[in-house]
């Protein structure tokens, strides 16, 4: 089940992620509503008019703007796959990988911030990490059409197979020995975020080639892994214009 107008219309849009049908709330009109029966129509897929409580029971406790897609289930991408797919763009490519992030709100974010800059794809660990649900999905507005995730067993042994394909492995951390600003972004890089409460695990952080820090002047200790993704994620996109022929 795919919530919310914005998601529903990106999965119209994309021709290769199958829609069975559309569901809209009764008596919801608007431009919207218009765009994505016209979408619908054009791709063939079939547009109800269900009642408010029909649809509730179909995605409960999430916001759905009185729309709902029904699809087949979210495809995870194994890891060859994903780096089969960055291989596009050598001494450019952006891999993403999540330590153990729990909250579905900052994982959603985040993916949303990574297919606005173009990332080539995001690493989950299977357990004790969010994954991805109705809810996530409705958090990325669509963005999850834009970034292969793939779901692995073992993140460190991941990493390591990254490292092997010519990513430098770089962690996110408070202490990080090297500002942001600093560091040399024009290489294929893996970077990894660590959890909201615990950041990197030790595991983790032995496998890093380097450690960078978001410096700040504030009294605030941390950022939101969201937010510090994003930050991140900019000042290399900002350094990449700079020196990409």
């Amino acid at each position: 089940m795919i919530p919310g107008f914005h998601a529903v219309r990106e999965s119209l849009l994309k021709p290769q992620k199958q829609v069975h049908e559309i569901w809209i709330e009764e008596g919801k009109k608007g431009s919207r509503t218009d765009e994505l029966l016209h979408l619908a129509k054009a791709r063939g897929v079939l547009a109800l008019y269900k009642n408010r409580e029909d649809i509730e029971r179909l995605v409960p406790g999430i916001t759905h703007q009185g729309i709902v897609a029904l699809a087949p289930g979210f495809s995870y991408v194994d890891l060859e796959d994903l780096v089969a797919r960055s291989s596009v763009d050598p001494g450019f490519r952006v891999v993403l990988a999540a330590d153990h992030i729990t909250d579905e709100g900052n994982l959603g974010a985040l993916i949303r911030t990574a297919a606005f800059f173009g990332v080539q794809g995001l690493i989950l660990p299977r357990d004790r990490s969010a994954q991805v649900t109705g809810k996530l999905l409705k958090r990325t507005s669509g963005a999850y059409l834009h970034l292969p995730v793939a779901q692995v067993v073992n993140l460190g042994r991941a990493l390591d197979t990254l490292r092997d394909r010519g990513f430098w492995i770089v962690g996110a951390a408070g202490e990080g020995s090297v500002s942001i600003y600093e560091f040399d972004w024009n290489r294929d890089t893996v970077l990894i975020l660590g959890s909201e409460s615990k950041g990197l695990s030790r595991s983790m952080r032995d496998r890093c080639d380097e450690l960078v820090r978001i410096p700040g002047k504030g009294t605030v200790e941390s950022l939101n892994v969201s937010v510090a993704g994003g930050i991140i994620l900019a000042e290399m996109a900002r350094r990449r214009l700079k020196e990409k022929p």
